[in-house]
């Protein structure tokens, strides 16, 4: 019997002791200061993490100015995340999405008002039936003038709905991109149950709300 106590005293340390780790790898995250990604060809990039990167990436596509949206992990503290990995929840990343877009007929602007219209904003780790850290809503900065826009933006929609806002606010450090037969996922699988049942859903209802003018034309 005493044995086992011992044991399970043991076990509860070495928990507490990388529990404690895992936390100041991810304080280092957040507190870390944001990597700039230039311009090349006229393009920009921005990343977002919002619930499955499924939905996320096939909302931005629909967006004018925005030319390619690509599946992947960001925000947390281990290098080369897998999906199985980042799945636990030990990997402080989320699933994000990286935004290829046109700044002369974009703004970083506009795409901060398309992450807050295209989800729940106060729903904690996730996003409709997805739960869990690797779905918490994140907005990626790469510059003071980005996260003043991001606060600002977040502070309003706050004040507006009278309640808490989920999104975390992060310096963007990394990108990974995920495997492959993430990308384009709704695209190339339309009758999968879960873009049926949750992705068109979500991107419909985004489109209803979002002005019109800025969205692309559907081909006919």
């Amino acid at each position: 019997m005493k044995n086992l106590i011992a044991l399970l005293i043991i076990t509860i340390c070495f928990n507490c002791k990388n529990n404690a780790q895992t936390n100041k790898k991810q304080e280092n995250v957040i507190n870390a200061k944001p990597v700039e990604v230039p311009i090349q060809n006229g393009k920009a990039r921005a990343y977002f993490a919002s619930g499955c990167f499924w939905c996320v990436e096939a909302i931005y596509e629909s967006v004018k100015g925005v030319e390619e949206s690509i599946s992947g992990y960001a925000g947390g503290h281990t290098d080369f995340p897998t999906y199985e990995a980042s799945n636990t929840g030990r990997t402080g990343h989320a699933e994000t999405v990286e935004i290829i877009y046109n700044p002369s007929i974009v703004s970083f602007e506009t795409l901060v008002d398309v992450y807050f219209a295209s989800q729940n904003p106060t729903q904690v780790n996730g996003q409709g039936p997805d739960h869990g850290s690797q779905y918490r809503s994140i907005i990626f900065y790469q510059n003071e003038a980005q996260k003043q826009i991001i606060l600002k933006k977040k502070a309003a929609l706050a004040k507006k709905l009278n309640a808490k806002i989920a999104a975390e606010v992060y310096p963007f450090q990394k990108f990974w991109i995920a495997e492959d037969y993430h990308q384009n996922f709704e695209r190339l699988h339309p009758n999968h149950p879960y873009i049926q049942g949750t992705s068109i859903p979500r991107l419909n209802k985004f489109k209803s709300k979002f002005p019109k003018e800025l969205l692309k034309e559907e081909a006919h």
